[in-house]
């Protein structure tokens, strides 16, 4: 057996999200739908993390076991070939029998990109959240910097009670002890501005489902006057969701890289 790495750029707008979900279509299933063609088996390769539906990515993860000799070049054209001109391989390699694209991952780097001007062209209102109105950007700047170093997301993380189950199931936690995983270590966070587009990036050792959008739609109450940085740090101490902003929209979230 082979254990094949995938490197993947996908625009998400098209997709319910990287899992494979019944009746609907996925980044998952259309990759592993494409593998199946090729080797004549069934595998479903694993991502590096579950982007949710409308989530873009720049180079997504995957990995899968296979028993097919067809050379790692012949791999990368012939998907490219059978997958959706919205999901491109961008390279193929072999990697160690224990390499696991998301248990293996040791940090991930996200974007959001919101943009500013007064109207945003059709061409890229999917690729962004269109957000006109007044902001203190340089306040939303020094909140990003609160982020940093090792915090409980809880707040800031959207889980169903099903999804809580999965996850335990699959990290072999108990389900009372989920919370003890909501900890991460966030390496950098900044905002910068790009012409029109204000620019989120978070660099961090994991993140949980909804929680970068959760920090944005929370800094943006904070550009708004709504919320303080005194607020933040108040929020990320509740450990409470309610406690949080609003989800910002799906489009504006890239999956930038992941390292191993």
């Amino acid at each position: 057996m082979r254990n094949l790495r995938l490197i993947l750029s996908y625009d998400g707008a098209e997709f319910a999200g990287w899992q494979v979900q019944p009746g609907r279509t996925t980044v998952q299933g259309a990759l592993a739908s494409a593998i199946g063609r090729l080797s004549g088996e069934n595998v479903l390769p694993q991502g590096s993390g579950r982007t949710d539906a409308g989530v873009h990515a720049l180079a997504q993860v995957a990995s899968f076991a296979t028993a097919s000799a067809i050379p790692l070049e012949n791999w990368m054209k012939a998907l490219n070939h059978i997958l959706p001109a919205s999901i491109r391989v961008l390279e193929v390699a072999e990697a160690p029998p224990e390499f696991h694209a998301r248990k293996s991952a040791r940090a991930k780097t996200y974007r959001y990109r919101i943009y500013r001007g007064a109207v945003c062209p059709p061409f890229l209102a999917r690729y962004v959240w269109h957000y006109p109105y007044p902001l203190e950007e340089s306040a939303m700047l020094v909140a990003a910097g609160v982020l940093v170093g090792e915090h409980d997301f809880t707040s800031f993380a959207a889980v169903a009670p099903e999804r809580v189950e999965r996850m335990a199931a699959e990290e072999n936690i108990r389900t009372n002890d989920i919370r003890t995983t909501n900890v991460r270590t966030i390496f950098t966070s900044t905002w910068t501005r790009a012409a029109e587009e204000l620019i989120y990036t978070v660099r961090g050792s994991g993140f949980l489902h909804h929680m970068v959008r959760n920090l944005v739609g929370t800094f943006l109450l904070i550009g708004k006057g709504t919320l303080s940085l005194e607020d933040l740090q108040r929020i990320l101490d509740a450990r409470d969701r309610t406690a949080a902003g609003p989800t910002a929209p799906a489009s504006g979230l890239y999956l930038v890289a992941v390292e191993y």
